[in-house]
């Protein structure tokens, strides 16, 4: 075969696979634009089946506001007609201080709530710790969720050193009616250390469900 022979022919190669290339290339672009469009189609899908299944969604990156400031997560399931109070207990278990600033406080279920801990380490060396949650009545557990806490990882803390955490939470709005009051405490206790930990709880390493 001759040279000129095989021009053609790499000719045509050539540009068939620059034509296989090209089709590549478009089905590619709209997989791209395909993908992006259900993305952005599933955030309203998403929530229109939780209204439809009258399902409760909390915005994670609103998570930490205060009811009343700004940003602060919107519930359209909270129970106007119910109260219930919500008390907090800090045992510091060592030479440390560890309390909240509030010692109750009244919520609607369903309603965002946040109260901030207090920790000093009055050490003249670093610690770390961790907290053990417990719920006071038993059946308030499984209806008291937590979105955000110091309690879900160990905190270290240096000599002298003090900090404000937070407990951002919600009362399940099917918590039984006859239960008026629940108490959250914590018992906060050295990592490693020689003073024991709480005889009763979990330590808490996520959020409730």
């Amino acid at each position: 075969m001759s040279d000129d022979d095989r021009q053609p022919r790499d000719s045509r190669r050539e540009k068939k696979q620059k034509r296989l290339n090209r089709n590549m290339l478009f089905k590619l672009v709209l997989v791209v634009i395909a993908m992006s469009g259900f993305g952005y189609a599933m955030v309203p899908m998403y929530k229109s089946i939780c209204e439809a299944l009258n399902i409760n969604v909390l915005a994670r990156s609103d998570v930490g506001a205060a009811p009343g400031e700004k940003n602060a997560p919107i519930n359209s399931q909270v129970d106007l007609s119910r109260n219930v109070t919500v008390e907090f207990d800090a045992n510091a278990r060592g030479p440390w201080e560890f309390h909240p600033e509030q010692n109750s406080i009244s919520v609607h279920p369903g309603q965002m709530n946040t109260v901030m801990y207090e920790f000093k380490n009055t050490q003249s060396r670093t610690m770390t710790a961790q907290a053990i949650p417990s719920y006071a009545p038993g059946v308030a557990q499984s209806h008291f969720t937590k979105v955000e806490c110091f309690c879900f990882s160990q905190q270290t803390l240096k000599p002298g050193e003090s900090k404000r955490w937070p407990v951002v939470f919600y009362v399940d709005d099917k918590l039984p009616r006859d239960v008026k009051t629940i108490t959250l405490s914590y018992t906060f206790f050295e990592v490693g250390g020689t003073t024991p930990p709480a005889p009763v709880g979990q330590l808490d390493t996520k959020p409730h469900a």
